[in-house]
């Protein structure tokens, strides 16, 4: 049992159990593309020429199963040979690149090396006493006789690691081999079009318990869309186990094997997305809330579905924009795109056969909705990182419900239309159809709204706040510093651009914050007790009157003649040095109780520092 005793220490003392969540890369923070139906790879070429041309900030494209040759595993198809270029065209610009894997393998083929390795290696789930395959269906559907992998055991583990590999490398021909940046795990509940077996399962006792749980219905067996639970697979001990007892840790056992296989194939930290997830797999994967609907009700939904996942330590998580199935609204899509800005993981996928909805799917004003709200998103992405480090490092949480800010209120216990981005920043989404106004619940703090730094004045109480199609409510919470980058149209391009810091003030004229920063795709141990890594660790804060004496014997003045906040950074760890980046542009404070006639004075080093700084300063914030 953990006990906290508030919220954030029983996530953190619960991930020091089950593992802290995976650092991302930096890349893996932006936004991303998906659909299952591209035609042909010229028709994602298309797609990445018009989003550039548009301007919208995107860093990551994917390729569902259409690039495979028939939905086969380590494949590529016809209508997919220049895949291979297109990726590495779009990565000279700063791009990347995943492409989806299943657990199903075609035992059907004239000749398909994947299966005909794997009968080899002895990798595949069996009838229990026997050495028959148990035959599914899953892709493709003709021949339509697949099996699934089994990966419990290091010789299957090795098989599967060597075909992820020869995809990367192609031996046949180089010029098509897919040099992906991340891999996207499907089917692996394990998913199967029929129930248990081609030919039937065997055992009616497993298969059909006596008490049914009503998730699929109460009239339907354990095999319902997967595999038989009486079929056999084997523990990394060598000892057979019936699917019965091991079938929620399908989905977890092929992810850190694909977790590891991505950053010895590419010797970079990557992404691994997993549909299927266990206690742990937040370790190794990040998750996706799976095949959604475009409905209005799956936006709030999830949101729900984010804040669940942060409990069980899968920091890395977001839902389908715009939705999966069925066709997708204009307002909708406006509306979940603005929501699906602040899912740390940010993709807009759809599926086959469904109207377009990226983001140069609709006209010039969706663009700029879509354009609008990415540069949020990509300007807040060092706050972001900062967070996912700190989940990363201490267990906390990223989505984060006001109740665990704000325990003691019992007015926030019971939010799921509104949520924060660690401690510091409030969202609240416009959730439903034909709205123009927003219910939102305020606590009891100092907060100032994003977008025109404004205190609002606002606390422990509901305010409704205008909403237009173009506009999602954004505040900042007093006491806290939020570091930001200016935008670029990816992330390779915006981590060379001007940083800054708003400090939000809080009723004691204080705040405080953190920044970590790497070179963003490293693989390497990131903690702060080990100072292993090459990264930057800032602490920041700003207190009134605390530092009296060190002021006046630096500026040799009386404190009433010299600045009575301070501003104090200071690294705790400094190990990156690229010349590209940290350079600070701006600093904000809101909230401040001076006027533009004082003088800003730079130290370093306990000494004042040249600084070319312009004071701004505007009353009515």
């Amino acid at each position: 049992m953990v006990l906290g005793p508030t919220p954030e220490q029983v996530i953190q003392e619960y991930t020091t159990l089950v593992g802290r969540p995976v650092l991302p890369p930096y890349w893996g923070l932006g936004f991303q593309l998906c659909r299952y139906g591209y035609k042909n790879d010229a028709e994602i070429s298309e797609l990445y020429d018009n989003m550039k041309a548009a301007n919208i900030s995107y860093d990551v494209q994917y390729a569902d199963i259409d690039y495979m040759e028939r939905q086969l595993d380590f494949t590529l198809g016809p209508n997919f040979t220049n895949l291979p270029a297109l990726i590495n065209r779009i990565k000279k610009d700063g791009m990347r690149f995943v492409i989806i894997l299943d657990p199903a393998i075609s035992g059907n083929e004239t000749n398909y090396p994947a299966f005909t390795r794997g009968l080899r290696d002895d990798v595949f789930i069996k009838w229990p006493n026997s050495s028959d395959i148990v035959w599914g269906k899953v892709w493709p559907y003709l021949p339509n006789i697949i099996i699934n992998s089994s990966l419990s055991w290091d010789d299957k583990v090795k098989w599967w690691k060597k075909e992820i590999e020869e995809v990367y490398n192609n031996p046949s021909d180089q010029s098509q081999s897919i040099k992906f940046d991340g891999l996207w795990i499907d089917m692996n509940e394990p998913a199967n079009f029929v129930n248990g077996a081609v030919t039937g399962c065997r055992s009616s006792d497993l298969n059909n318990p006596i008490y049914m749980p009503d998730i699929l219905g109460k009239h339907v067996g354990l095999n319902e869309k997967t595999i038989c639970m009486e079929s056999e697979q084997i523990l990394p001990d060598g000892s057979p186990v019936r699917h019965y007892d091991v079938h929620n840790l399908y989905g977890w056992s092929q992810t850190k094997p694909t977790y590891e296989a991505l950053h010895s194939i590419t010797g970079e930290r990557g992404l691994v997305i997993s549909r299927s997830t266990y206690p742990s797999s937040g370790k190794w994967a990040g998750h996706w809330l799976g095949d959604n609907i475009s409905k209005w009700d799956q936006l709030y939904k999830s949101i729900i579905g984010m804040m669940e996942f942060s409990l069980f330590g899968i920091s890395y998580t977001g839902a389908d924009i715009c939705g999966f199935n069925d066709n997708t609204t204009y307002d909708m899509c406006a509306r979940w795109m603005q929501l699906g800005a602040f899912y740390p993981y940010s993709r807009n996928h759809n599926g086959i056969g469904f109207v377009r909805q990226d983001p140069v799917a609709f006209d010039k004003e969706f663009e700029d909705i879509s354009r609008n709200v990415l540069n949020t998103r990509y300007t807040l992405l060092p706050y972001l990182y900062t967070l996912m480090y700190d989940a990363h490092a201490r267990g906390s949480t990223v989505v984060r419900p006001l109740l665990h800010e704000f325990t003691d209120d019992k007015a926030t216990w019971s939010i799921h239309e509104q949520f924060l981005w660690g401690p510091a920043l409030l969202i609240s989404p416009a959730l439903h159809e034909n709205v123009t106004e927003v219910e939102a619940y305020f606590p009891d703090a100092c907060w100032y709204d994003y977008y025109t730094d404004e205190n609002i004045g606002t606390r422990r109480q509901q305010r409704r706040l205008p909403t237009p199609l173009d506009h999602i409510n954004l505040h900042l919470r007093g006491g806290y510093i939020i570091p930001w980058q200016l935008p670029g149209l990816n992330t390779n391009a915006s981590r060379k651009n001007l940083m800054g810091l708003t400090v939000a003030l809080d009723d004691n004229g204080a705040a405080q914050g953190l920044l970590y920063w790497d070179d963003g795709t490293t693989i390497g141990k990131y903690k702060l007790d080990k100072l292993i890594n090459r990264f930057n660790w800032f602490t920041i804060c700003i207190t009134p009157h605390s530092m009296k004496r060190y002021i006046e014997d630096i500026l040799n003045c009386n404190l009433l003649e010299c600045l009575t906040n301070v501003l104090d950074i200071r690294i705790a760890h400094q190990g990156y040095f690229d010349p590209n980046n940290l350079k600070f542009g701006e600093v904000k404070v809101l909230g401040a109780q001076f006027n533009s006639s004082r003088s800003v004075v730079v130290l370093q080093n306990d000494a004042i520092i040249p600084s070319p700084h312009k004071v701004m300063y505007n009353s009515s914030n």
